[in-house]
């Protein structure tokens, strides 16, 4: 059983404050945390010594300990990613298998699926009228849903104008019966159902399409509400949550952020205080609410990394990230690879290493170990001052960049692994050092699946580990003919004859920019 603190860093009148984020850390590795989960946002474009998460996140990590954070809620557009720093976890937001379901019936027979938190007691089955807002179609003009007369009526509400629980509150008091909320059509077959103060169906924009298809096609079209309660099983699970923010990394190309997904959509969260249910007095109101964001994917992967932590206590917070990352899972319940909203394969922009499995978590085989001190020269590959440096590492000595050699991102120990090509006729290198935390003596051998439009080559292509704790090197080789139009995708895995040690590879285009970093191997310890 673990012991939560709470640190509150964010306040109703000045919002989540630089200095009440990093005292708030400060304060918890004071009182010896072993990990800390940070669902706080902030600017995609801002330096690493800018970011008060990752200036706190690199003290934790100096200090042992292990950092998990939100990538924001800004998704599916590229380049919205926050919290790329390599000392952080960033956990992108998924669904789960778990839909809380109800059915649109149509006057035609016709019966569509959504969700709904809303499940009145004593539900008449009688159909009654349906109707479209005649301002506009998102209900958001209270004097012209009472104008049109849409008292004991089921209305259909889009999407846009403000948030669907403030347009209940308006179309109960105009006297509708009910309420159908059309999904963005971003969104995908992806629903994120709100509690509601009358009886609401939320479904995707697709299926509203077909409603209102059947309203514009009718005379006097009705429907009606069917509450189906909580189901399972849902193919297909989990998918990318739409808001989920997307990557390249900003301020670190070579790092792939997201690092992983996690839980995010439809999550039973405890809520301190009011929720937005104002149907209920206070004194009866609930502790738990359903809650989405990659705020609810952040603390997912926190409380693993804590099991982990139990479970291996001597393991530092690299050795954790790794073994979250490299044991992920690709696949859906469908066996296909993870989709999107849009029904494609997901990138690895969206879903990292891919979706968090514990159980494998708990025993990876190997790991990529770092120490904070390795962040440095990559800090200064990045060509930060020295200053800027200094910020970030403080309270360690400080560093003059010239003195030191600096490290390609490329080259950085992390789980996976990411090489820019500039030109053509590329070579280029990436060095790695895993960790043995499996047997004793094993023996690992390489697998690499990657585009026919590259070649890429490891050596040495075997691993044998005679002992626990021992530190292994090895060199990827990617050969490109041309620089790539887009990010190719691909993965190294290293198999032994009881794990699978997997790590994404992605191969990006240059930006033109002269890369005066030199390569270096890694030096991690256990």
């Amino acid at each position: 059983r673990a012991h939560i603190a709470f640190y509150q860093v964010c306040f109703e009148q000045k919002g989540c404050d630089r200095d009440d984020i990093l005292a708030a850390v400060d304060e918890a590795i004071e009182d010896g945390v072993d990990v800390l989960s940070l669902s706080l946002g902030g600017n995609p474009g801002a330096d690493f010594s800018e970011d008060p998460v990752s200036l706190g996140g690199y003290t934790a990590a100096l200090n042992g300990v292990f950092v998990s954070t939100a990538a924001g809620n800004i998704g599916p557009n590229p380049a919205t990613l926050s919290n790329g720093a390599p000392w952080l976890l960033t956990v992108g937001a998924s669904t789960s298998d778990r839909r809380f379901a109800a059915t649109v019936k149509l006057g035609s027979g016709l019966e569509v699926d959504g969700e709904s938190l809303t499940e009145p007691k004593d539900y008449g089955k009688e159909m009654v009228p349906l109707v479209r807002d005649m301002g506009g179609g998102q209900c958001t003009s209270e004097s012209v849903l009472k104008a049109q007369n849409i008292t004991g009526k089921i209305i259909i509400c889009e999407a846009g104008g403000g948030v669907s629980t403030a347009k209940a509150k308006m179309v109960l008091r105009a006297g509708a019966f009910g309420m159908i909320v059309v999904a963005p059509a971003v969104f995908g077959p992806v629903i994120v159902p709100r509690p509601h103060v009358l009886p609401t169906v939320q479904v995707p924009y697709a299926v509203g399409q077909k409603i209102k298809a059947y309203l514009e096609a009718e005379s006097s079209p009705t429907a009606n509400f069917i509450f189906k309660g909580t189901l399972f099983d849902t193919p297909r699970s989990p998918m990318m949550a739409p808001f989920s923010s997307r990557g390249p990394n900003v301020k670190s190309r070579g790092i792939l952020k997201p690092d992983i997904i996690g839980p995010g959509v439809n999550v039973l969260a405890g809520v301190p205080g009011v929720v937005d249910m104002a149907l209920q007095p206070k004194e009866v109101m609930p502790k738990f609410d359903i809650k989405s964001g990659t705020s609810m994917s952040c603390p997912h992967l926190a409380g693993i990394a804590a099991l982990l932590k139990n479970a291996h206590p001597t393991w530092s917070p690299a050795s954790i990230k790794s073994a979250l990352m490299t044991t992920t899972e690709t696949t859906d319940n469908t066996k296909k690879p993870i989709a999107d909203v849009d029904g494609t394969q997901a990138t690895y922009f969206a879903t990292g290493a891919g979706h968090v499995n514990p159980k494998k978590a708990m025993d990876p085989g190997l790991v990529y170990n770092l120490t904070a001190a390795e962040y440095i020269p990559y800090l200064c590959g990045l060509k930060y001052t020295d200053q800027q440096v200094n910020s970030i590492i403080h309270p360690e000595p400080p560093v003059t960049c010239d003195k030191l050699r600096k490290l390609d991102q490329k080259d950085l120990n992390y789980p996976s692994i990411t090489v820019v090509v500039d030109k053509a006729d590329s070579v280029v290198n990436a060095s790695r050092a895993v960790t043995n935390v499996g047997v004793a003596s094993s023996t690992y051998d390489v697998e690499v699946e990657v585009p026919k439009s590259v070649t890429v080559e490891v050596h040495p292509p075997k691993l044998t580990f005679k002992a626990l704790e021992e530190v292994l090197n090895y060199t990827v080789t990617v050969k490109t003919a041309a620089v790539p139009d887009g990010a190719i995708e691909g993965q190294l895995k290293w198999v032994s004859s009881k794990h699978i040690v997997r790590s994404p590879i992605l191969i990006l285009p240059g930006t033109g920019e002269e890369d005066t970093t030199e390569a270096a191997a890694p030096s991690a310890q256990p």
